[in-house]
């Protein structure tokens, strides 16, 4: 009871700060997806990405790590996948922001920067290379999951947009038998424990899901066009099969409200408070075994 009471006060600081210091990255680690390139596409992978805030022209993907400071590392670790139409990668307000909400709760954040199937001339087709590197992404962090502190058995998958469309395909259709690159990280598992969904995308909701499928933390807003009615398919989807989910369904807010900072509607600039209580509620703040 001590420590849930210590974690609601940390997270109630977090919160309060969280809009003067949503972008600040601090400390992170860059680690390439494939040491040599991506396979089929190695001859690009020294071709420079382009933008700051939105990225684009990616060529040699890539995850980067935000560990939270030593001694208040939880083990908990969520793979982040920014939005972007799968033209871009809005990483700053889907990637970095969330990232820094997690590393202030003890929790590992994990900025997957994936290839692009709509981008300018692409040669990538989303429900292929989008997927071999979200798949890529949950087994890398796996495989260093002693190194940064993290108990395998709780790593998550957090998807905005098209980020969730990824995290659909890593999360429900998890028969794919990866690359066969055959190394020590392509044999692991890319299964998410838990998934947080954030107005994902139409694409690669499943029709049903299986009654232990990871359980997940959807919000959206009633008005958003493009994506509410992929979340109720998607809380549809879990209801029938009996499986954990949380919903949060908002009456306005339309897209792109990322973590709410910039949000006109209190319930939507306080939603991340809804998802820490989850975490609470399902002790993924559990600290680690010796």
């Amino acid at each position: 009871m001590l420590v849930n009471l210590r974690l609601l006060l940390k997270i109630a600081c977090v919160l309060v700060l969280f809009p003067a210091a949503v972008f600040a990255q601090g400390d992170s680690t860059v680690v390439k997806l494939y040491q040599s390139g991506a396979p089929g596409f190695k001859n690009r992978r020294n071709e420079p990405e382009k933008g700051t805030n939105t990225i684009s022209n990616v060529h040699n993907p890539s995850i980067t790590v935000f560990l939270p400071p030593k001694g208040q590392a939880t083990g908990a670790a969520v793979v982040i996948c920014p939005g972007g139409g799968h033209v871009r990668l809005v990483v700053k307000s889907e990637g970095y922001a969330p990232a820094k909400y997690f590393t202030s709760m003890g929790v590992a954040a994990i900025v997957l920067k994936y290839r692009l199937g709509r981008d300018t001339l692409s040669p990538y087709k989303i429900e292929e290379h989008a997927r071999q590197d979200g798949n890529r992404a949950m087994r890398l962090v796996r495989e260093h999951a002693a190194e940064w502190a993290i108990d395998p058995n709780r790593i998550g998958m957090m998807g905005f947009s098209a980020g969730g469309e990824v995290v659909n395909m890593v999360a429900y259709d998890n028969a794919n038998p990866g690359l066969k690159l055959n190394d020590a990280t392509d044999k692991l598992s890319s299964l998410p424990n838990f998934v947080i969904q954030v107005y994902p995308g139409p694409l690669f909701v499943p029709d049903k899901i299986a009654k232990n499928a990871p359980p997940a933390f959807l919000v959206v807003a009633n008005d958003d066009a493009c994506c509410s009615t992929p979340i109720v398919k998607l809380l549809n989807a879990y209801r029938e099969a009996g499986a954990s989910v949380e919903t949060h369904l908002y009456a306005k807010g339309d897209h792109a409200f990322n973590m709410g900072y910039r949000a006109k509607f209190l319930g939507l600039k306080s939603w991340p408070q809804q998802l820490s209580n989850w975490f609470i509620d399902n002790n993924y703040f559990k600290p680690q075994a010796p």
